[in-house]
């Protein structure tokens, strides 16, 4: 291959069209760009101006909160992969399985704010977990299996919502 034979695949490209040149065109005159004003114009435009009326966006009351800077940003895992990367013998299921423990086995890529532990797919073996926070069915099956599940998350008061 030559620089001279590379090409782009076949109807990859398109020939730029040429407006404003001549009625006979079909896109000559205004180009395309309708009538008078700042819309015909190149450069500023207003986006979201409606003519004058209060715009959408002023019409609507604000509404919620985005928790950014409070926010945990936290590894979710499912029993289900804990227990398959106990099989392949990844994790040891004697001791404590934490964030660390989990990134060094290849489940999770970085250790973030913590782990979540949720409750899909069957644990086999008895296992002791060091977590941020787990689901009602990960406790229930960790602890069925005979191991246990110690939440590193602060408490919340009551009616506050669970992480």
């Amino acid at each position: 291959m030559k620089l001279n034979e590379i090409a782009p695949h076949k109807g990859s490209t398109r020939k730029r069209f040429r407006v404003g040149r001549g009625i006979g065109s079909g896109k000559g005159k205004t180009a395309g760009r309708g009538g008078k004003g700042q819309t015909a114009r190149s450069g500023v435009r207003i986006k979201g101006f409606e003519g004058g009326q209060m715009p959408l966006h002023r019409r609507l009351p604000k509404r919620g909160f985005k928790n950014v800077k409070f926010a945990h940003r936290l590894n979710e895992i499912n029993l289900g992969q804990v227990q398959g990367a106990i099989d392949a013998k990844l994790i040891d299921a004697a001791a404590t399985v934490d964030v660390a423990t989990l990134v060094k086995a290849g489940l999770l890529r970085r250790a973030k704010d913590g782990v979540r532990l949720l409750g899909d797919g069957e644990l086999k073996a008895k296992v002791d977990f060091a977590v941020f926070g787990a689901s009602k069915s990960a406790l229930a099956a960790v602890e069925k299996a005979g191991g246990s599940v110690k939440i590193l998350a602060p408490k919340r008061e009551e009616g506050e919502k669970a992480a």
